[in-house]
């Protein structure tokens, strides 16, 4: 019994750190979209992880002061536009280019849609377990 407490417990927290997670990037998302400084990047590299499948794009873009900013998206993988040399529409707020997203729709939504799954998948685990007991 002790050991279904603490499953569900950990299932509630897991749902509610990944509803946190998407929430928060809904909100950043909204921000973007009203107030965003938009640039066109370039992806000037790709990179792999000994762990990972797939090349992750190193993309380049200049801010408004004229400095050069590197990020790498989240979103990685075959068919998402990204490959060596490929420009690419950025977006980022005016006094942080450090949050820079890549503005094409299913980078935004990869962003949004993993942890807010992941949320209602946890929580629906632990919502029936408990009612179980």
């Amino acid at each position: 019994m002790t050991g279904e407490v603490i499953g569900v417990g950990l299932c509630v927290c897991a749902g509610l750190l990944c509803l946190w997670g998407g929430v928060r990037e809904v909100r950043l998302q909204a921000r973007l979209r009203r107030y965003g400084v938009h640039a066109e990047g370039v992806v000037v590299d790709q990179e792999q992880a000994p762990s990972d499948d797939f090349l992750t794009p190193v993309i380049e873009f200049t801010d408004r002061q004229g400095r050069p900013v590197g990020f790498r998206p989240v979103a990685t993988g075959t068919g998402l536009g990204l490959d060596l040399g490929a420009h690419v529409p950025v977006v980022h707020l005016p006094e942080q280019p450090e949050s820079a997203r890549v503005f094409i729709r299913r980078h935004r939504r990869s962003r949004i849609v993993g942890p807010l799954t992941g949320g209602v998948l946890f929580l629906g685990t632990a919502v029936p377990a408990t009612l179980a007991r």
